[in-house]
């Protein structure tokens, strides 16, 4: 979806240096420029008289804007307009003025003179709080603003070896395959694998995000690994031990960011609960937890799924649990689970048959997986169960890319 931009600028010399940048943005839709704080107001005013949903979802404010102050007209915009993200373009970012523009009602200041970073970074996060607002409100299409909108969902373990990173890629390939923008994101941040299954090597990690106040299209831009199969991926830092600069603030705004770009964000949360995964889990819309048929991981399940509704995390019946290496002969079977473990259970199982899988693990190339392998055409059922491609009755058939099933896909292109 386009973000559009309403720059209300009096001076023509700043009102073209501003269209300029605005005219590089992404998925960007800049209107012609207002000279003055009348023509802003019966403009909007006029928009909105036709269907809220015709207001634009950021409007720019400079400073020099006349005859009514800056700050006054961005007080009557966010009062009469509240659907709209105002930013003041100012020379003056001190902690005064910033105090009395967000008291306005404005929602970023951008500082002058101008930078395409700077103006991306203010751009999206005022269109992503539009955005917010309007669903809120039950105006515009579903898919929101300024992006797609995305569905995250995280994959977790009961314990070690349940089969989660593999779970975790294979749900972004076949969402992927099927046409989808996707971002797998690895938050298993001490021992994540997500990197070695995909043979990437690729030095960026979710912490070089760490001091990033606004993440931005163009921050994500540099901190993604842009794979092969059409997966943007997101990694865990190289070094274990940098786990601890990853924050729970980072991770929200990072999977904030993601919804905007991506449909589908998938997140390797690994098998310990620490303050980074349990915000993704919580601001997940599914979280699926692995497990296997067996009475220890059973157990270790059951503890998890109490701890998370401890901390308030993640309530049992909001949690799907995924059974991994299933057996119609196991005396541990699905409906069991569930009903030890007070979750749903998916319909899709994953049968037991790591043979299909050794030649694709070792040689670290996990898309190469043979699409008649039975673990892979559970696990892309799986993905088209949870709403994660645009074909689901062609989700339990992974060869569906070859034969023009899944209409193609998105590529991206490899980092360099």
């Amino acid at each position: 979806m386009t973000t559009r931009i309403l720059p209300a600028v009096g001076d023509p010399d700043a009102a073209r240096s501003i269209g300029s940048l605005l005219g590089r943005l992404p998925d960007a839709e800049p209107l012609a420029a207002v000279g003055d704080s009348t023509s802003l107001v019966d403009t909007l005013a006029g928009l909105a008289a036709d269907s809220l949903d015709e207001l634009p979802e950021v409007v720019l404010v400079h400073e020099r804007i006349g005859p009514l102050p800056a700050l006054e007209l961005i007080r009557d915009v966010a009062l009469r307009f509240p659907a709209v993200g105002v930013v003041l373009v100012t020379a003056d970012t001190g902690p005064g003025l910033y105090s009395a523009a967000m008291d306005s009602g404005a929602r970023g200041l951008a500082a002058l003179p101008l930078t395409y970073e700077e103006l991306a970074q203010r751009v999206q996060a005022a269109a992503g709080w539009a955005a917010g607002v309007r669903r809120h409100l039950g105006h515009g299409p579903e898919a929101g603003f300024g992006g797609p909108d995305g569905t995250v969902v995280t994959v977790s373990g009961a314990k070690g070896g349940v089969g989660t990173t593999v779970t975790a890629i294979q749900l972004a390939l076949a969402s992927a395959a099927s046409g989808r923008s996707v971002a797998l994101v690895d938050l298993d941040l001490q021992s994540g694998d997500v990197a070695s299954y995909l043979d990437v090597q690729f030095r960026r990690s979710i912490v070089d995000l760490a001091a990033i106040q606004d993440i931005g299209a163009r921050v994500l831009a540099d901190a993604v690994f842009n794979h092969e199969t059409g997966v943007a991926l997101l990694l865990a830092p190289a070094e274990g031990e940098r786990a601890e600069d990853v924050s729970d603030r980072l991770v929200r705004q990072t999977l904030a960011a993601l919804r905007q770009r991506y449909e589908t964000v998938v997140v390797d949360c690994g098998t310990h609960v620490d303050t980074a995964n349990a915000a993704a889990i919580e601001t997940a819309d599914t979280t699926l937890l692995l497990t296997t048929p067996d009475v220890v991981t059973v157990r270790a399940t059951k503890r998890m799924v109490r701890l998370w509704d401890r901390l308030q995390i993640r309530k049992a019946e909001e949690t799907v649990t995924v059974v991994n290496r299933h057996t119609r002969g196991s005396e541990i079977q699905p409906a069991l689970v569930s009903k030890i473990t007070a979750t749903r259970v998916a319909r899709s199982a994953i049968p037991a048959n790591f043979r299909e899988l050794q030649g694709a693990v070792d040689a670290g190339r996990m898309q190469d997986l043979e699409a008649r392998s039975s673990v892979k055409q559970a696990m892309w059922a799986l993905a088209g169960e949870l709403g994660l491609v645009k074909d689901a009755a062609s989700a339990a058939r992974p060869d569906a890319r070859q034969s023009g099933l899944f209409g193609g896909g998105r590529r991206h292109g490899r980092a360099k």
